[in-house]
């Protein structure tokens, strides 16, 4: 239940108050330091920029990216770098709705709607974890096959079995989970640090893809596959997830308390975000470097692990790709996990056991996964994987257009509401945001083709 000091400002400009905490059962366990230098802090505070990044490097982004390196070199690097400024804002402010209010965006929704609208959203959001788990599964079922010969009927059966692992690190406690999954984002950078630099890149036309070009906009197919990034790069799950994860700290929830806290949970998230930056410009640069000007098609993941290691002649080059795809599939199952959770028991307030929530979002995923993989086999989860991204983009507004107006609303945030330059900030990002998932879901059901 709230506590007295929860119910103050915060509440004013609300319908009504959650009954529960956000994640009850690990909400305000993880310590913080009441007294220590700024690196002690910041470690206490650190983790949850770590779960939030890893939706930005799911297995969804990786054919894109590496068809943009493939097909117009390093110039696309200029649109990474936008998508995850507007992603660190976004991120930035549902951090910032969690540790002031004391509710996820999912509680916020419904406080601020009603019973009806937040089952409504609810269904929505389901949709769209259902449609990144569906990306976890094919992506790891990708990588089961690249590394082992699994076939992807039986990798897709196997991804199920996380479940039990997912249940035993519940039992753990939460810093056990930001560790792990501090480590696979690790993994993931690692490999793509040493991948980049055998791929010996070209250091000025690397930089001078950071430079706008009108090209990006004029070119029909550039364009599109700059939507892809831009459009899958904010995943909804996220600010859902991020709003909720903040408060497993024992932050003082006074003014002064909550105003250390977001400077804090900023810099995590920040620092975290700016690491998954690098990992998707490395994913793109790997491509422009190794098949820039080769005409090979590497549209499809399987294809760039087939012809990484001939093409940059070293030969652990694709084992390690296909390592850092099984890091990210499980990276992302862990976060799909919790955020499922936080929308089930935000939006609707209903509390079941976790490993009974996963199981049943899994299955959803796998049994459309399993028979499209049996009747039409790799090219198939190519295609199911485009129209979950499809999934992904319509949802999007329905998370992000909340987020900006509850934090920009005085009544709700007090003195912590959107400044006005943020708050015109946000919502050019937003309308941007919505206008670009538009076009991109336009492009995908008229032509019936993949951006990549």
């Amino acid at each position: 239940m709230p506590t007295q000091s929860q119910n103050s400002v915060e509440d004013q400009g609300w319908l009504k108050r959650s009954t529960n905490v956000s994640l009850e059962e690990v909400n305000n366990t993880v310590s913080v330091p009441n007294k220590g230098g700024f690196w002690r802090k910041f470690l206490a505070f650190a983790g949850p920029g770590s779960l939030v990044a890893v939706g930005y490097v799911d297995p969804g982004n990786w054919a894109t990216s590496i068809a943009g390196g493939a097909r117009f070199g390093y110039t696309l690097l200029i649109v990474i770098l936008l998508a995850n400024l507007v992603a660190m804002l976004l991120q930035a402010l549902s951090a910032k709705l969690g540790i002031v209010t004391g509710r996820d965006l999912a509680q916020a929704t419904r406080d601020a709607t009603g019973k009806k609208t937040a089952f409504i959203l609810w269904i929505l959001t389901e949709l769209a974890i259902i449609a990144t788990d569906l990306a976890e599964v094919i992506g790891s079922a990708i990588a089961l096959n690249l590394l082992f010969g699994i076939p992807l009927l039986m990798g897709i059966a196997i991804t199920t079995l996380d479940v039990l692992l997912l249940l035993y690190l519940q039992k753990k406690g939460f810093r056990i989970i930001e560790a792990i999954v501090i480590v696979l984002m690790v993994t993931i950078f690692g490999v793509f640090a040493f991948e980049v630099i055998i791929s010996k890149p070209e250091i000025s036309a690397l930089f001078g893809g950071f430079v706008p070009k009108a090209e990006i906009a004029t070119n029909p197919e550039m364009l599109f596959i700059s939507l892809g990034i831009l459009g899958a790069t904010v995943m909804p799950h996220n600010l859902y997830l991020h709003s909720s994860i903040v408060q497993t700290r024992q932050y003082k929830r006074t003014t002064e308390g909550k105003k250390e806290a977001l400077k804090f949970s900023l810099l995590d998230s920040t620092f975290s975000l700016t690491a998954a930056f690098f990992i998707n410009a490395g994913i793109l640069i790997l491509g422009a470097s190794a098949f820039y000007g080769t005409n090979l098609d590497v549209s499809e993941i399987e294809a760039a692990y087939e012809l990484l290691s001939p093409t940059l002649g070293v030969g652990i080059a694709s084992t390690l790709f296909a390592v850092a795809l099984l890091a990210s599939g499980q990276n992302s199952t862990i976060t799909g996990t919790i955020s499922g959770q936080i929308v089930m028991e935000g939006f609707l307030q209903l509390r079941i056991a976790p490993w009974l929530r996963r199981l049943i979002t899994r299955l959803i995923a796998v049994i459309p996964a399993f028979v499209v993989t049996w009747i039409y086999g790799s090219k198939g989860t190519g295609e199911l994987l485009l129209w979950s991204q499809v999934v992904l983009s319509l949802q999007l507004p329905f998370a992000v257009i909340p987020l900006v107006l509850f934090t920009s609303d005085k009544r709700k945030m007090g003195e912590f509401a959107n400044k006005l330059p943020v708050k015109i900030l946000a919502w050019i990002c937003t309308v941007l945001i919505v206008i670009l998932n538009i076009f991109l879901i336009g492009y995908i059901v008229v032509t019936g083709q993949d951006i990549g």
